[in-house]
């Protein structure tokens, strides 16, 4: 992330993306398939790097579908890349969020923990009692209960982004804003 400034001279934080060249590699329509959708492909790879059943695809690195009415129109082979953006437009991006691991209740949740005094010794962050008696729950611990466990690593869906800036040589966009995952995740940005 970065700030650019914008023509009123207020500072915007951005989120630099760059996006490679994608192609498309198959079209998916209602008579072979099922249902409407293109598959595109993303960067560069080598070809001895490409498992046998994707090379007929070209030599790209990575492939990604969405399913849309309209798709039929595209052709096998079409590219796109960040100029199909434009400035102001809002974007959806989707990725995966970043893993933090095992974590428990305070962090994964926000609960508050236990009181620090009256007698507590080594119940601060812990998450209370979570069974209950005979009329709760038939003293049994409910599907669904909050406790501690892994946590990060889901797919993220940030709606509503503003494209700040397009940069056609150098393949990148600027968003406002974050978008989920570190450095080197690979996401999806898609039109409203």
């Amino acid at each position: 992330m970065t700030q650019v400034f914008n023509s009123a001279g207020h500072a915007v934080p951005v989120t630099v993306i760059h996006a490679p060249k994608v192609t498309v590699t198959q079209v998916k329509n209602t008579e072979t398939d099922g249902y409407k959708a293109v598959q595109v492909g993303y960067g560069e790879q080598k070809q001895s790097r490409i498992a046998k059943p994707q090379q007929p695809k070209g030599n790209v690195r990575g492939l990604r579908e969405f399913r849309f009415d309209g798709a039929e129109a595209l052709e096998v082979g079409a590219t796109f890349d960040v100029t199909a953006f434009s400035e102001g437009e809002s974007v959806v991006v989707s990725g995966i969020s970043k893993g933090k691991g095992f974590q428990g209740v305070v962090k994964r949740y926000g609960f508050k923990g236990g009181p620090r005094t009256h007698g507590q010794k080594h119940s601060e962050r812990e998450r209370g009692s979570s069974g209950g008696g005979p009329g709760r729950a038939g003293g049994r611990v409910v599907k669904g209960m909050r406790m501690a466990g892994r946590m990060g690593s889901d797919r993220v869906t940030v709606p509503n982004l503003e494209v700040i800036r397009v940069d056609g040589v150098k393949n990148e966009i600027f968003v406002r804003g974050a978008v989920p995952g570190r450095k080197g995740t690979v996401i999806e940005i898609r039109g409203k």
